[in-house]
């Protein structure tokens, strides 16, 4: 039985057992699935959308990342985010502070978010050496407007928002530098890396509801932990479609490839919210390059849908070739080396 590293379950696992634990619920419109971002429950006129997502690496910044990674999948579904639940986990002998800073920043993260805290748990948990917090998040969204991860079709285009990896970049930054002094980066670039977490920040909500205003959209996906490239795979998985992924309008952010070239990382592979990934018919992509443009969020093409006996390709200058996988995150392989 193979031995399983840091980070998501690989897909395949995921789906087998998905499979052999899923009820069906009539009133479960979007159930548990590889790709897909949150479940979508049946409420009557409007649908209530839930997600949950922890955040498990040291940051000083916890509580307010767990707000906005998860108030990122329910946007991803074209709903609006509204109460959130914070389950703290914090090591044993932890100062007082760290609680109350962890319940600060939460608060502070749903007021810029217009999310009400709703409730949760909180404890003190043997076998932790640093927090963890588990967040929930219920949004709504009106039947029509709903955006899943599984509505691209052959022939869309893929477009990404704002770049990558905003978060990944950050992080490094953030709980690395001094390795990255010593691999050349300069104090300035590092501090501009970390305030990247809040310029253009993590939160995807503007772009979403801008782009779902602007077209039709067919598919959205926040494209996280596994970075730009798992994204797009997931996307096709969620969709049952192939993808022609190419890269040549450079969505890799300058400060990112600087970072990742330091480190000996691949930025494709490093966590990536803070950007957003829409499948519409080409004939929408002048529309949402424009809506999204004059609001000040850059736009990268970066795949075209294909049907899924054409598989998943990367398109080179010297070629098609086979479209990497990372089997995990390159943050938590430069967190580890």
């Amino acid at each position: 039985m193979r031995r399983l590293p840091p980070g998501k379950l690989p897909p395949d696992l995921l789906a087998r057992l998905l499979a052999d634990t899923v009820r069906a619920d009539p009133r479960l419109l979007v159930p548990p699935g590889v790709g897909e971002d949150a479940a979508v429950i049946d409420c009557g006129e409007r649908l209530l959308v839930v997600t949950t997502d922890p955040i498990t690496f040291a940051t000083d910044s916890i509580g307010w990342y767990a707000v906005n990674v998860n108030a990122n999948d329910v946007a991803s579904m074209g709903a609006t985010p509204r109460w959130f639940f914070a389950t703290v986990l914090l090591p044993p002998e932890v100062e007082e502070g760290a609680a109350e800073a962890i319940l600060r920043q939460i608060g502070q993260a749903c007021d810029e978010l217009d999310i009400t805290l709703a409730g949760g748990h909180t404890e003190i948990t043997l076998g932790l050496d640093r927090p963890i917090v588990v967040g929930g998040l219920l949004g709504e969204v009106a039947r029509d407007r709903l955006v899943t991860s599984a509505g691209a079709r052959p022939e869309d285009i893929v477009l990404l928002t704002t770049g990558v990896a905003v978060e990944g970049t950050a992080l490094l930054a953030r709980e690395i530098p001094d390795r990255l002094r010593q691999a050349g980066v300069t104090e300035a670039e590092i501090q501009r890396a970390r305030g990247l977490l809040f310029d253009p920040g993590l939160s995807v909500l503007r772009a979403a509801r801008i782009a779902g205003e602007a077209a039709r959209l067919h598919a959205m996906h926040d494209p996280t932990e596994g970075g730009l490239i798992t994204g797009l795979r997931e996307l096709a998985q969620a969709s049952g479609v192939g993808l022609r992924v190419d890269l040549a309008e450079g969505p890799v952010l300058p400060l990112c490839h600087k970072v990742c070239q330091a480190l000996g990382l691949d930025p494709l592979g490093l966590i990536a919210s803070g950007s957003l990934l829409l499948a519409a018919a080409p004939v929408d992509e002048p529309a949402l390059r424009g809506a999204l443009g004059r609001a000040g969020i850059a736009v990268y093409r970066v795949a075209r849908v294909v049907p899924a006996d054409e598989g998943l390709a990367l398109v080179t200058p010297k070629g098609e070739v086979a479209l990497p996988e990372f089997a995990r995150d390159e943050l938590a392989r430069a967190l580890e080396g």
